[in-house]
């Protein structure tokens, strides 16, 4: 099968979307199928699309260069819409709206939590053939191999990372753990570390700051913590928590968006209110929240298997073979090049970069689509 995913792979720091095309392209491509990044082969079988906005810097397709395929190309290729953004989760207007829109060219969708899906449903999505997949990380960095359990006569070692610096990642509560850091008692026996970019409105005095990491260096500088914390709000799936879960480290985390689907009987909820308590509570019954994160359920390989079931499914269901019409597909290919010769080459790179930066003055504390 050949499979389009519509966003490029940045081997950088970028955020839990890129890591989900690395892995799932990684597993579908040592299985067997094809996979291609852009909509320049008329044989494609399957499109995942992942982002409808163009302004979106990876993306390389969205659903309006997808209806134009399936008019001018292959009417008979299957279209999957994986949805993993909302507008709860940065405070945004129109992206959910956007998104609904986009999705009437796709088979089926895919949702990265049953929250994100209620979201969606309560504001207009028609539920035709859609389900819910639970996201995972690469277990072949985030694993537990040569995590140690926290011996109680050393510090309790707290650490979080993000790459996104908006203020829903949490950064209300990672102040005020900083400003915990100024007790002496909590000074004696913790300590909190943040991994990744920090919005400018926040100022920490006792934490640690380490700049953006990814891959096996993200994974060593996880392993060197005890407890992983995590206030991200309206979080749809979150991938920050899975790759610390999968660590094997014991797992505090709020009821917000997605993430209790992944961490509830493998971590410690707590709130603002009772952070002090939980924290307590996961220092004296270390042990068992240790011994419990051993048997954490998910992996990227465990989601890419279930994205790979599902193609193959849509697949079976494919119509007959159509016959190609050359005039049409170089009109199409014409047609795409030109819309993405401006995002993807060096000089249009930086015009498109110019672009957003002009976009988002205009249109402040909004998404640009």
């Amino acid at each position: 099968m050949k499979i389009a995913i519509g966003s490029k792979i940045l081997n950088k720091a970028w955020g839990g979307g890129n890591l989900f095309v690395k892995n799932l392209s990684e597993h579908l491509a040592n299985n067997g199928h094809r996979v291609v990044f852009d909509l320049l082969d008329s044989d494609i079988d399957l499109i995942l699309f992942t982002d409808p906005r163009f302004s979106s810097e990876n993306s390389t397709f969205n659903h309006k260069d997808i209806k134009y395929f399936q008019k001018l190309v292959n009417p008979n290729v299957k279209v999957v819409h994986r949805i993993n953004e909302c507008d709860q989760r940065k405070n945004t207007f129109g992206v959910n709206e956007y998104y609904i829109l986009a999705n009437k060219v796709a088979d089926h969708t895919v949702f990265v939590s049953k929250w994100l899906k209620e979201i969606y449903i309560n504001e207009g999505y028609e539920s035709h053939d859609s389900s819910v997949i639970m996201s995972g990380s690469d277990g072949r960095i985030f694993n537990n191999q040569n995590y140690k359990e926290w011996k109680k006569e050393d510090k309790f070692k707290l650490i979080t990372h993000h790459w996104g610096s908006n203020k829903n990642k949490g950064f209300a509560l990672y102040s005020q753990l900083d400003k915990l850091l100024d007790n002496e008692f909590w000074k004696n026996k913790i300590s909190f570390e943040f991994i990744g970019n920090i919005n400018p409105d926040y100022k920490f005095k006792n934490t640690k700051i380490t700049r953006p990491l990814f891959g096996k260096q993200l994974a060593q500088a996880l392993k060197k913590s005890n407890a992983y914390i995590t206030a991200s709000i309206n979080e749809p799936s979150g991938n920050h928590h899975i790759e610390s879960s999968q660590c094997g480290i014991p797992l505090l985390y709020i009821k917000s968006g997605g993430v209790p689907e992944f961490a509830e009987g493998y971590g410690l909820e707590y709130n603002p209110q009772n952070l002090e308590e939980k924290l307590l509570d996961m220092m004296n019954n270390y042990a068992n929240y240790f011994n419990l994160m051993k048997s954490y359920p998910f992996n990227s390989e465990i989601m890419s298997k279930d994205y790979e079931d599902l193609f193959l499914r849509l697949g079976i269901e494919k119509k007959s073979k159509v016959k190609f019409s050359t005039a049409k597909i170089i009109i199409f290919k014409i047609y795409y090049k030109i819309r993405y010769l401006v995002k993807f080459n060096p000089m249009g790179n930086l015009i498109f970069k110019s672009y957003l930066r002009a976009s988002l003055i205009i249109n402040k504390n909004k998404h640009i689509i």
